[in-house]
């Protein structure tokens, strides 16, 4: 088996067995002890792409049902495999070819016009309300939760998730506040019972407008939340705070200049701004193919290499980043944990196959955060050194003073959209 052969090569650390489409089976046992898994291959054709377009053909055969782990879950065979990435020859003419390739090719797939990034969003967040409702917290926070702890529920880990940003914004009662990217509304009603005078948020998606708009209006917070289908881009009032969570990831490369300049262009002098994103902890990469074909076309996930000299060139100035390295894990791995209770149900909404995609897509998230390069960073930006503390104590202070009672929904009922 040629893929067993190619397997030897880098598995270092653990045990990977592979049952080839004739039921022989191939075990490559590392030098070093680590995770184990066994993934079996039900077609020669699985096999050959495999070995052509590994990074692709592993999650399509694993939606298809020809590749699939045995004894096992999905997340363990990706444990191995991601353990075992840095043993890869680099150095290779195939490896640095390819990766030339997708540097090329990351420019063009990331060109992010308005009319773009609006079908881009909708690919991902415009699906049916029911799947969402199926595997998020009762707020639907799409993002990573906070887990001061480590022992909160999904509920109070995205409670303190918005808390914490709350906290680095310097929310005071008379802030006006953007939320760039404001998904289905969460954050922004957050801050809204945490004191802010009134919170706008623009999304892209016509399901999480109209989804936010509802909950406002039932929580007769109207007033207060406001929410706009809108490209960031189109904004024009000036704000006294604003965040943006989860969206940074959307805007591609080439539009990173753009981006700081409309929030530079929006924040107040005395203002403070806050963007939370994933990203990778070691250089510029480009973006898995499995994921840029099914799950995030156009999406990216930056080096903070990639991020800092940018924000450097529109008058912002840094103050304060933080890296949250394993929150996404244990969020991810809430997610996935009610997904697969609720199989059948997102099945009868889409089908198998589409179940098994998310099902990889939440399980290989989960494992690049614990294996991989991936980590989130919250970066804080303000026009002057004088727009925050000295010290980061004020945001310890603004956490004690609110627990999280206050910001949690009191039902934990659907919030019906209208």
């Amino acid at each position: 088996m040629l893929l067993a052969t190619l397997a030897r090569r880098v598995v270092r650390e653990g045990r990977l067995t592979l049952i080839d489409h004739t039921g022989r089976e191939h075990r490559i046992e590392g030098e070093r002890d680590g995770p184990r898994a066994t993934l079996r291959f039900h077609t020669a054709k699985a096999e050959r792409a495999m070995v052509l377009q590994p990074e692709l053909a592993l999650g399509e055969g694993y939606m298809d049902g020809v590749i699939t782990p045995q004894d096992c879950d999905i997340s363990d065979v990706l444990r191995v495999l991601m353990r075992n990435m840095k043993y890869l020859d680099g150095n290779g003419f195939h490896h640095r070819f390819m990766q030339g390739l997708r540097f090329l090719k990351r420019r063009f797939d990331q060109h992010n016009p308005v009319g773009k990034a609006r079908d881009n969003v909708a690919h991902h967040y415009d699906l049916s309300s029911e799947l969402y409702a199926r595997f998020l917290d009762s707020d639907r926070f799409y993002s990573c939760a906070y887990f001061p702890t480590g022992r909160e529920t999904l509920e109070e880990a995205q409670a303190a998730k918005a808390r914490h940003l709350a906290a680095k914004l310097r929310l005071t009662p008379n802030a006006r506040v953007l939320d760039i990217g404001c998904g289905w509304g969460s954050l922004a009603m957050h801050l809204v019972r945490l004191g802010a005078q009134r919170v706008d948020g623009v999304t892209l998606s016509t399901e999480q407008h109209a989804w936010a708009s509802a909950w406002a209006r039932r929580e007769k917070l109207e007033r207060q939340a406001r929410f706009h289908l809108q490209d960031y881009r189109d904004v024009e009032k000036r704000y006294d705070r604003i965040v943006s969570v989860g969206m940074f990831e959307h805007v591609g490369v080439g539009h990173y200049r753009e981006y700081f300049e409309k929030v530079a262009e929006l924040l107040k002098d005395d203002g403070v701004a806050v963007i939370h994103s994933i990203g990778r902890s070691g250089p510029p990469g480009t973006t898995n193919p499995w994921l840029a074909k099914y799950i995030f076309p156009g999406g990216y996930i930056p080096a903070l290499s990639e991020v800092l000299p940018v924000i450097e060139k529109t008058g912002l100035k840094v103050t304060d980043v933080e890296v949250l390295r394993l929150h996404y894990a244990k969020t991810l791995n809430h997610w996935r944990a009610r997904f697969r209770a609720h199989w059948d149900e997102i099945a009868e909404l889409y089908d198998e196959r589409f179940c098994r995609m998310w099902d990889f897509y939440l399980a290989g998230s989960e494992m690049s955060f614990i294996e991989g390069e991936m980590m989130v960073f919250q970066i804080q930006l303000a026009k002057t050194h004088a727009a925050v503390p000295l010290t980061r104590d004020y945001i310890h202070r603004f956490e004690n003073a609110h627990p999280l009672e206050q910001t949690m929904s009191e039902d934990k009922v659907e919030h019906p959209a209208e």
